[in-house]
């Protein structure tokens, strides 16, 4: 699996795992919602930044989500 699409499901899977909608998780982490979209989606790559962004705001360490991805590709 293309390591894009592979963060896009991790993401959208854990963000609706919390209950959070993309509005939700894009206010926790500071970011645009139409940019948390871009990456559910698999447009997007994030930065090391945005996974800490994100990890912070799912409540998660970084190193998670990575394993979560990985378990993927």
């Amino acid at each position: 699996m293309e390591l894009k699409i592979a963060f896009g499901k991790t993401l959208k899977n854990l963000r609706i795992g919390k209950g959070f909608t993309q509005e939700k998780l894009a206010e926790l982490s500071n970011l645009d919602v139409s940019f948390i979209s871009m990456l559910e989606n698999g447009k997007r790559q994030p930065t090391l930044a945005t996974i800490f962004n994100i990890s912070e705001a799912l409540k998660i360490k970084p190193s998670l989500l990575i394993k979560n991805i990985e378990d993927q590709v």
